[in-house]
Order: structure tokens, then sequence, then C-alpha cells
């Protein structure tokens, strides 16, 4: 069977869909047995106090949105000191689908801009993570990461713990989570006409419904724990929503933000000797990034370096790069060779969107033929 029919075999279904997977996600229902009347917005939680829907232990303190912590609305958080920790069970709700993460990370007061990280764990995976500074206009982040795959009804515990250092012993500045909310998607498959899996993409972790600030996506080496599904990321991206930015196509893309060496790199099973042809959208996010974008592009044997003037108001710019294969995989790549930043100083940069892998048409001509042959052989059976 021909590589390119076989991939296209492999991945069969596609969907994905926000999951109310968590209770009380947002930690609005307010712990039980904890002051009534307390005036500050930090309320430490005792042995007695309960979190609805959540266990905790160590030290964890209920955050009431203020002029000393920032979070999304006028809502509620929970805050992690040194031991803190809080931690749930879910239930997936479909066989072999994939649950994305997206979560609010916010520093534990005024002038904390490094207020220590956080570490989320779920059975064999660990991440870890820590407010940044310099990436979005609010007070606080949000943050998308691959929790895993697993069977239906399986019991998944998520804990959320602090990661502290020795040099945080003493801090008064802990990270505050809010907002997580669990996404799953199911096994993607290509396109009619684009060899390449999420190549718009499409398939990512939730955008928050009053969150206008896009999402953070760490490294992730591989593309197969990358919450942005089918792609592995080097530096920081910012994974942004239709809504809220300009999308070149498609509800989603991905903004290189963290400067020199972020990027995405994908990789696709072809024919050794065939020719192929890579195309793309280069733009801007019309997030007022304003700068000469230097992206280079990868596939295959081929590189080249593509370069887009942008006055952060919304642009893009289609553009290809044609190879012939010379293995049977084949690595598209999309690294940034520039660093910007806004007139307020926040770091932004290039929109990749709409990828797409497309074979030679004597490769085409031969995958029409080969899905001819079942049939013809059926005609010649009744005949």
């Amino acid at each position: 069977m021909h590589p390119v029919l076989l991939v296209s075999l492999l991945f069969i279904g596609s969907a994905f869909a926000a999951a109310d997977l968590l209770q009380n996600p947002d930690f609005e229902t307010p712990p039980l047995h904890v002051p009534r009347n307390s005036t500050s917005p930090f309320q430490l939680l005792n042995e007695n106090s309960t979190i609805p829907g959540w266990t905790f232990e160590g030290t964890v303190v209920y955050v009431t949105a203020s002029q000393t912590v920032a979070l999304p609305g006028d809502g509620h958080a929970i805050q992690l000191i040194q031991d803190g920790k809080i931690n749930q069970t879910f239930h997936p709700n479909a066989s072999y689908s994939h649950y994305l993460l997206t979560f609010v990370l916010a520093p534990g007061g005024q002038n904390c801009s490094n207020s220590g990280s956080i570490g989320v764990s779920v059975p064999d995976n660990h991440a870890v993570f820590s407010f940044k500074q310099h990436y979005g206009k609010e007070g606080w982040e949000t943050y998308g990461v691959y929790l895993g795959s697993w069977e239906e009804q399986e019991p998944i515990n998520l804990i959320i713990e602090s990661q502290a250092t020795e040099s945080d012993a003493n801090s008064t500045c802990w990270p505050v989570i809010d907002k997580l909310l669990i996404k799953t998607t199911e096994t993607l498959a290509p396109g009619n006409d684009n060899l390449l899996l999420n190549g718009g993409f499409e398939f990512g972790p939730e955008f928050l419904v009053n969150s206008t600030e896009g999402i953070l996506l760490d490294p992730a080496p591989s593309p197969v724990l990358s919450a942005l599904r089918q792609w592995s990321i080097t530096g920081t991206v910012k994974y942004v929503d239709s809504k809220h930015y300009f999308v070149p196509e498609g509800n989603a893309a991905v903004e290189m933000v963290s400067g020199v060496s972020a990027g995405i790199q994908t990789a696709m099973t072809v024919t050794e000797g065939s020719s192929y042809s890579l195309e793309f959208t280069l733009g801007d996010a019309n997030d007022s990034c304003v700068g000469s974008f230097i992206v280079g592009a990868q596939a295959g044997p081929a590189a080249q370096n593509f370069t887009l003037q942008s006055n952060g108001t919304g642009s893009a710019k289609k553009l290809s790069l044609a190879f012939k294969a010379d293995s049977m995989t084949t690595s598209i790549s999309f690294v940034s060779y520039t660093t910007t930043q806004t007139k307020d100083g926040l770091f932004c940069g290039p929109v990749v969107d709409n990828v797409v892998l497309r074979a030679s048409h004597a490769i085409k001509s031969v995958m029409k033929w080969e899905g001819l042959i079942p049939l013809l052989f059926l005609v010649a059976i009744l005949w």
C-alpha cells in the first residue's frame, strides 16, 4: 500500500469538545468553614476547611480578586504556599481520547513578578509552570498543557502543587491558580487536500470565555505530548483565537512570542524521492507588534528564511516551499529569528497558520488510481 494512503488509514475520526470533567474548576463555590466576615482577599484554610470538589494539603489560601491580586473577572482562586497542594479525581468520558488542560496562573500579590512555580501532575505526566511577565496586558496568564490519554472511566488524579526552591522559603509571594478547564480531542485525520495533521492549528487547548490574552504553550519536545496536537514546541508560543486576534484562517493560529528559537515542528511519512509543496501563511496577530519578522521554514532537505514587515494591525502573506523528499519521514518546522516587543514592552512575534503539505500531481494520480482498485475489482466480479 502507498505510504500516504497508509497514513490516511491510521488517523481516522476527529472531534474535540470542552468537557465538564472537574467539579468547581473556577473555585467560585467557596470553601466551607472559613470566616465570612473577613475583609482580607486572602483567607487561610485550616484543617476544618473543605474546598468543594477538591482536597488539599499543606498551606492553601482562598483568594478573592482585588487590587492586590488580578484574576479574570471578579472571581476567586486558590493560592498555594510553599507546601500547598490541591487535587481532584476525574473520570475520562471517552476511551483513547486525549485530554488537554487550560488554566490561569497569577502572581500572589502586588510586586510579585516572580512568585514561584506550580507543578501539574497526572499519572505518567508532570509539568512545571511559572508566571511569565510581558506576554499579555493582564496581571495573569493563561497556560495550556497536555495531560494524557486514558480509557473511559479510568480514575485520574489531577494534582496541582507549589514548586518551591530554597530561595522561596521566606517568600510572601506564591502562585495563584484559577479557571481550570479540561478539553478532549480524539485522533486526528488529515483533510482532503492536506497531508499534515492539524495544519490549521484548530486542535489545541480550550480558550477561556472571559480571557482575551490567548494561551501560552511552553516547550514540548514531543508532538505526541504537546497541547498543540501533532506539533512539538520550542521556546514559548501563544495559541491565539480569532475572536481576539487576527487569525489568517479558521479559529486559531500560533504566535511565536518568546523571540529567537521560538517555533513549532512536526513530521510526516512521505514517499522518498517524490516532490512535495509546503504552503503556509505568515502574519501578525493585530496586537501592535511592529517590526521585521524573520521566520525560518524547513521541509525535509529544503530550508528558507522568509521576512514579513509588520505594522501590527493584522496582515498575512501566503508563502510556499517546494522540496523533494530524501527519506520516508519529512520534518516540517517554523522558527522565529527575531525578538520583538510592543511599545508597552510585551513580547510578541510572527503568526503561523494554514500549513498545507501537498504531494506532486504524479503522486496524487497514483493515490487516485490505488483508491479505485477495490472498486474496479468489485465491478469485475459482478460482470
